[in-house]
């Protein structure tokens, strides 16, 4: 059991293969955080807790001599507000008299094997029990009726801990939930860097380090998506921590609305992080007997620095939070038309591409926007969801043989939470609209957003797209998401539960996407949000990869692919050749290298491939060629980061098999300089005690090629924006 509990000592144990997790039950049954960090055999209390009489920090005693005891310097596990702790609570409840002060106690405890799912909400799963074993903590304030289940979930050999919250009211009077994070933990000092990933449209996940300072700093999406702004991630890093070495904490929420990860540095140097749903414009109404259950936090710690945080996170994922059957299938390399002919696109043009794309190798066509309604630019017809008869008036089902009969699968984009003003489906129920009946309705690339708080409008939207994809063999569907909320409110909520609204929009998108993946599980499914914009673990568990950014120019992707594989695996990350100039930065890029960035990811082609010269399209079938020989490598292998683009003129990484026995490293650099001196690459994750034979011939042992490194050819010193690849096989 990886879950032991020291009923003399009231200690709870969690540990995985390299760490150790350590609760206590302290005084008159206040849960106080101890440990967190690398495995230990026994917690014996080395570390002790120390009780100082604080001047300011009162004490929750107050007909007691107990001055030296006070919340506000308890290191604490899911502290609350109100009696003598001042730093941000992780819950708040407010009761019928206004007040907001509670008081949680650790009532009772179970430890059992396996992990239970959470109701409504994606997360982190197991095939089987002895995977990962629970804890179930329970708090209660006596006064107020109120119990609130603190979960942890541990993955033994994944070396991850999760947690999760769940507020049940057995009262009798109505409680007002304000706050409630998914996880909260108290560090003993503040050591540390923050570290997150920030940046907008098309410059998704910058990679952002700074020293933690005293008062609080933190990230957060008021958007109603996770956001291209900040990812749901956050992670402490040790002083001195770095890629390989030192020890990282990293927070991942499994949420794909408003969050907020929260970083407090107290007046003593005690470093409190939290997070979760977002507190700002919302509440959640808890009548009698009603429950709220949080979405879950992913909690990884690495004494192997960054690198040994991602590959935790990576391997959980791909396993443990994608699900269905392609969540272990090698992705298909596809063709995307839509920066080939955005919305002017005929039947015709399209089978053109198609035919291209099978000479060239390719295994799937993906029709993008434009199909459907009287759609000719982006005005109009989102949420009419039936065939453009003017561009394909043979219907999907025609086009879709069509495209078979090449030897591609068919593949279509959908926008389901939008609707257009000018579309039959807003002219018949302009009530499904996110919108507040005082204000008028904001609108961005002309949309509206579609109330999924509201069932009907779910149902409508299963059974429309439900029609659509049994009406042609689709087997690939890109999900696309190209509007944030403004006006939050739903024409259905009491005016008591409308700070519910963006919550319950993410509870009703989840079971839409539930239901459809369910239904279809043949049809890859890939999520979309204006490109990156909502690449969270929440859509992961639908959908198994992203589109990782809009910006598909290969330098500006070198930034991009990395700092997203900071928590999230290849296999999630779509990545592919577009045409130069490119679209969205104008940059000529050579087509060897614009493949060789998209080659680590799951890899495609976004162009028009009818206009390639014979020596261009020679090149692609290499790339496609190589690509299926190596996939597997690419997209189910270890990943190792070589170079920092961000703090740099050059890039690397490399990916190493399952079983070790090939490797393929990437080295990009950017800009030529004059007169430079020649550069060195050293190796990752490699054997040190075996030979691996170089494409050219060349045998070197692991160790040399990790130690010694790789020297990078003098001929890529000329010209810009070079890259070269160099597989590795091991020589029995």
């Amino acid at each position: 059991m990886s879950i032991l509990y020291d009923e003399e000592r009231k200690i709870f144990h969690l540990a995985t293969n390299k760490t150790s997790y350590v609760l206590e039950v302290v005084r008159d049954g206040y849960l106080a955080h101890r440990y967190w960090g690398k495995k230990i055999s026994r917690f014996r209390d080395s570390n002790t807790l120390v009780s100082i009489d604080r001047p300011l920090s009162p004490n929750p005693y107050p007909h007691r001599k107990e001055s030296a005891f006070s919340l506000d310097t308890l290191t604490q596990e899911y502290p609350g507000y109100g009696t003598t702790d001042f730093r941000t609570p992780a819950y708040q409840i407010q009761l019928e008299s206004g007040s907001t002060t509670t008081d949680l106690r650790v009532h009772t405890h179970r430890i059992f094997k396996g992990k239970p799912g959470l109701e409504g909400l994606p997360a982190t799963y197991v095939d089987n029990e002895n995977e990962a074993d629970t804890l179930e903590i329970v708090l209660r304030d006596s006064i107020l009726d109120l119990t609130v289940i603190l979960s942890y979930s541990v993955f033994e050999q994944g070396d991850a801990i999760t947690r999760s919250v769940r507020f049940i009211n057995e009262g009798d009077e109505k409680l007002r939930l304000l706050r409630a994070s998914s996880m909260s933990a108290d560090f003993g000092d503040a050591e540390y860097e923050m570290l997150h990933l920030s940046g907008g449209w098309s410059n998704e996940r910058n990679v952002i380090k700074r020293p933690l300072q005293k008062g609080i700093q933190s990230v957060e999406s008021k958007r109603g998506a996770s956001s291209p702004q900040h990812n749901p991630f956050l992670a402490l890093l040790r002083r001195g921590a770095g890629e390989d070495c030192g020890e990282i904490y990293g927070f991942n929420l499994v949420y794909s609305g408003n969050f907020l990860a929260n970083v407090e540095v107290d007046q003593y140097d005690t470093t409190r992080v939290s997070i979760g749903i977002n507190p700002f414009d919302f509440a959640w109404l808890l009548k009698p007997d009603e429950s709220f259950q949080t979405p879950e936090a992913v909690m990884v710690y690495s004494d192997e620095g960054l690198g040994g945080m991602s590959r935790i996170y990576h391997r959980l994922y791909r396993s443990r939070l994608c699900r269905g059957e392609f969540r272990d299938k090698e992705r298909p390399i596809l063709i995307n038309n839509w920066e080939a002919t955005y919305f002017d696109f005929n039947a015709d043009k399209i089978e053109q591409i198609a035919a291209k794309g099978k000479d060239l190798g390719i295994e799937l066509f993906v029709l993008d926007d434009g199909w459907f309604g009287k759609r000719d630019d982006d005005t109009s017809s989102l949420g009419d969801w039936f065939v453009n008869q003017n561009k394909l008036p043979g219907g999907l089902e025609d086009l879709a043989k069509r495209i078979n009969k090449q030897g591609l699968q068919f593949g279509l984009w959908f926008e389901p939470e939008m609707v257009n003003e000018d579309s039959d489906l807003y002219r018949k129920h302009p009530d499904w609209v996110i919108h507040t009946a005082e204000r008028p309705r904001s609108t961005g690339r002309y949309q509206l957003v579609l109330d999924f708080s509201r069932r009907d409008v779910c149902d409508a939207i299963i059974r429309m797209l439900s029609d659509v994809l049994r009406s042609a063999p689709i087997t690939y569907v890109k999900w696309d998401m190209n509007r944030h909320m403004t006006e939050i409110g739903s024409a259905l909520l009491p005016p008591e539960r409308q700070r519910e609204t963006a919550h319950r929009y993410m509870l009703g998108l989840y079971r839409v996407m539930d239901e459809l993946t369910t239904a279809f599980p043949h049809v890859l499914f890939e999520s979309c949000s204006s490109g990156g914009g909502r690449f969270d673990p929440g859509m992961l568990y639908y959908m198994p990869q992203t589109w990782t950014s809009d910006n598909s120019d290969a330098i500006s992707r070198l930034k991009i692919q990395y700092g997203t594989s900071l928590v999230y695996p290849v296999s999630a990350m779509g990545a592919h050749v577009s045409d130069v100039p490119n679209h969205q930065v104008g940059r000529v890029t050579p087509l060897e290298t614009r493949g060789n960035v998209a080659l680590s990811g799951v890899f495609g082609y976004e162009l028009d491939l009818t206009t390639f010269s014979e020596q261009e399209e020679q090149m692609v079938k290499d790339q496609v060629a190589f690509y299926k020989d190596v996939r597997r490598m690419v997209q189910f292998g270890d990943f190792y980061r070589l170079l920092n683009p961000f703090e740099g003129n050059e890039a690397a990484w490399m990916f190493v098999s399952e079983d070790g026995s090939e490797a393929l490293a990437f080295y990009y650099k950017v800009l030529a300089q004059p007169n430079l001196g020649f550069r060195t690459l050293r190796l990752k994750g490699l054997n040190p005690d075996v030979l691996y034979r170089l494409d050219d011939g060349d045998l070197f042992g692991g160790d040399e090629l990790m130690y010694a490194g790789l020297r990078v050819p003098a001929e890529l010193l000329m010209g810009d924006f070079r890259s070269k690849v160099w597989r590795l096989r091991r020589e029995d």
